[in-house]
């Protein structure tokens, strides 16, 4: 059957933290982050892949800023990504990533941001931000994990530290601490690069 996807509604949101908590679960907390990014007001789209009556993916789109020189900007964060794992692999990430982009655009953002596993993202329309002119919100996330996807509505003065809305610091969801965060700093020096996700919300399913 073929997977459309479509805005997510508030009739979906059973099925959206189903799917979510499915895809993350070693990771519990990422389903109140759904819910505390829409309750805050602080989510902006919401997508959801059905197979049938079935949601199998969804991806968020919420707001934070980058403080610029000039002025802080929105922009937008793309956490959670996450389709069930009885359906990764079908190229449904990867459709929900591309939608979530064109909404992006269609709303004007300058740039769309996630902490994630550069091997995955770098074919699906995102870069290192560091290499536009954009800092970390936090060390703990290694530099080629903060990602970027520039938008038409970018401009060169659009460039500074990343700065998370609350729902991500209230649950703790930005890159990694104590051992884990050593661990993947290890890693990372072993293999001379930046292939590993890093946090709860870097850690979005590699889906295809």
């Amino acid at each position: 059957m073929t997977i459309l996807v479509r805005p997510e509604t508030p009739a979906d949101r059973s099925g959206v933290r189903r799917v979510v908590g499915a895809a993350f679960r070693d990771e519990p907390v990422v389903p109140d982050l759904v819910d505390l990014l829409h309750q805050s007001g602080h989510a902006r789209v919401g997508l959801v892949a059905v197979d049938g009556e079935d949601i199998v993916g969804h991806v968020l789109l919420s707001r934070s800023w980058v403080d610029a020189p000039e002025e802080l900007v929105e922009v937008l964060v793309l956490s959670p990504l996450s389709v069930h794992p009885d359906r990764q692999g079908e190229g449904i990430g990867t459709e929900l990533i591309r939608s979530a982009l064109a909404e992006a655009e269609r709303a004007g953002a300058p740039a769309v941001f996630l902490e994630g596993d550069p091997d995955y993202y770098r074919d699906r329309g995102f870069d290192p931000a560091s290499r536009h002119g954009f800092d970390r919100p936090s060390r703990r996330i290694p530099d080629a994990a903060c990602q970027v996807a520039l938008l038409s509505a970018h401009r060169p003065a659009i460039a500074g530290r990343l700065v998370y809305c609350d729902p991500f610091w209230q649950l703790d969801c930005v890159g990694l601490r104590g051992a884990a965060l050593q661990e993947a700093r290890a890693k990372l020096a072993d293999a001379g690069d930046a292939s590993l996700a890093t946090g709860i919300t870097a850690n979005l399913p590699v889906t295809d």
